[in-house]
């Protein structure tokens, strides 16, 4: 089915740390020509922002800050630093803050209408979302190895050590917090990209998301 006759889609794809989630989520953009969201750049901005102002009020600041945000400007920014990842994981531990996001996020999927959203609770958000997935790396040394050779090209002197560790924090942070904490959503399609290269998640994705569209729109 060509996407054009498709009026509405949500694909939410959640997962852990480097399991490949945001290429994943990538290539479903680029096949299927929807728009694609990424959750966690939405907090890495945030925390750079914060990082950087040090507001004395937080959440007066990043109300004023996603009011006007070009989220296409984002996606250029290198928002990809171990400080920048610890600070993400705090600020997303508060309610206030993933409000602000959240109301951001929902403003997003309604203009685009065709959408993959890519992040750790997207399908908390968005529950009736079209297709759930939900994507690990396991065992959590293949998942580091990865990020870290894609880091190591912009930051030399970072060690796989420095990995694992931040890998290990920020999941653990995420999977611990109070609001919307990082877990299966019972609908999700769980995927562990471990033994896969990125060919073969694409196709098992497709295959879901094409009986999805099947279902929803006719053939």
């Amino acid at each position: 089915m060509k996407s054009k006759k498709i009026k509405n889609f949500i694909c939410a794809i959640d997962g852990s740390s480097a399991s490949g989630k945001t290429t994943a989520a990538k290539l479903i953009g680029k096949k299927y020509k929807w728009s694609i969201l990424y959750s966690g750049l939405l907090f890495r901005y945030a925390a750079k922002n914060i990082l950087q102002k040090n507001p004395k009020n937080k959440i007066k600041f990043l109300n004023n800050l996603f009011s006007k945000v070009n989220y296409l400007k984002l996606l250029k920014m290198n928002l990809h630093t171990p400080e920048i990842s610890i600070c993400a994981s705090q600020i997303a531990k508060q309610k206030k803050i993933r409000l602000i996001i959240k109301k951001f996020q929902k403003k997003y999927v309604k203009r685009k209408k065709l959408v993959v959203l890519e992040g750790r609770d997207m399908s908390q958000i968005f529950p009736n979302a079209d297709v759930k997935f939900f994507i690990v790396c396991n065992p959590i040394k293949t998942a580091a190895k990865r990020r870290w050779l894609q880091i190591k090209k912009k930051n030399k002197k970072i060690s796989l050590n420095e990995i694992i560790k931040d890998l290990k924090k920020r999941d653990f942070m995420d999977r611990n917090r109070t609001h919307s904490p990082l877990a299966r959503h019972v609908d999700s399609v769980y995927i562990n990209t471990a033994k896969l290269n990125i060919k073969d998640v694409l196709t098992k994705m497709s295959l879901i998301i094409d009986r999805k569209i099947e279902n929803k729109y006719g053939s």
